[in-house]
């Protein structure tokens, strides 16, 4: 990776999400690490700029990133990141969650769903409590459909590759498993060579419930953080934004990497 966005607002879900990108990327060699603030009204250019230069400070003692600051001016927060996004290539965008309302309690803000939603490059949702931790075990979860053609493969090895973790690939699905039809299998296989670099593990877990699952899952494995590939109506939209029943307790505290197919 070459170049990491971290939106801050000076929250401190926002300086927690500055923090585990500083711990993250260390160790990233070439990477640039952009921290990056909105403001809305000239007057405010300056103090923005200085208190951007106390963030820096303060992440310094949690890890050795170079560390570019840039605030500006204007009226859309996402519209602003976006175009940073695009005109700098980044990589990653690595966002906190931004709000406390019953969408936010399913640990994506607003915001950050928004920024997903633009597929400009890949995001890593940091939940507000997160701690980071070292990088051994990833969920990723699939739905085994067109994996050659749905599975952005190249940006999620570039990102796992300086961890070297165990690769747990997991599918959710009520209706199939007394044995693997011949299209899972085929997709499986199709899965393990795109990720034969970290021996990856495959789970197929017959249940109704995709949200327990994957907690339950998560806390069994120690996963450190999961991996998720946005498509329409498909895991990524019934567990984090139509969950409105379940809170999620485990989840919380587990950093998501949202990428489009």
């Amino acid at each position: 990776m070459n170049t990491v966005i971290v939106p801050v607002d000076f929250s401190d879900t926002s300086l927690n999400a500055a923090r585990y990108a500083m711990k993250l990327l260390t160790g990233y060699y070439g990477v640039n690490m952009i921290l990056h603030h909105v403001y809305e009204k000239p007057s405010q250019a300056t103090e923005a700029t200085q208190r951007l230069e106390k963030v820096k400070e303060a992440l310094q003692s949690e890890g050795i990133v170079k560390i570019t600051l840039l605030a500006e001016e204007g009226s859309d927060f996402i519209t602003e990141l976006e175009k940073l996004a695009r005109h700098q290539q980044a990589n990653l965008i690595i966002m906190g969650i931004t709000g406390r309302s019953a969408l936010g309690q399913t640990f994506i803000g607003s915001n950050t769903l928004k920024m997903v939603e633009q597929k400009v490059c890949p995001v890593l949702i940091i939940p507000a409590d997160a701690r980071y931790r070292e990088v051994k075990n990833v969920l990723l979860t699939s739905d085994f459909k067109n994996v050659a053609s749905s599975t952005p493969s190249v940006p999620i090895r570039t990102i796992l590759k300086p961890f070297r973790p165990a690769l747990h690939i997991m599918n959710v699905n009520s209706e199939i498993y007394v044995s693997l039809s011949e299209e899972y299998q085929a997709e499986k296989e199709k899965l393990k060579e795109m990720f034969k670099e970290f021996n990856p593990e495959f789970y197929f877990l017959g249940l109704y419930d995709v949200s327990e699952a994957i907690n339950q899952f998560s806390q069994d494995k120690n996963i450190d953080f999961m991996i998720v590939i946005h498509k329409d109506q498909n895991i990524f939209s019934r567990f984090f934004i139509k969950s409105h029943t379940k809170k999620l307790a485990y989840q919380s505290q587990i950093p998501v990497l949202a990428l489009h197919e």
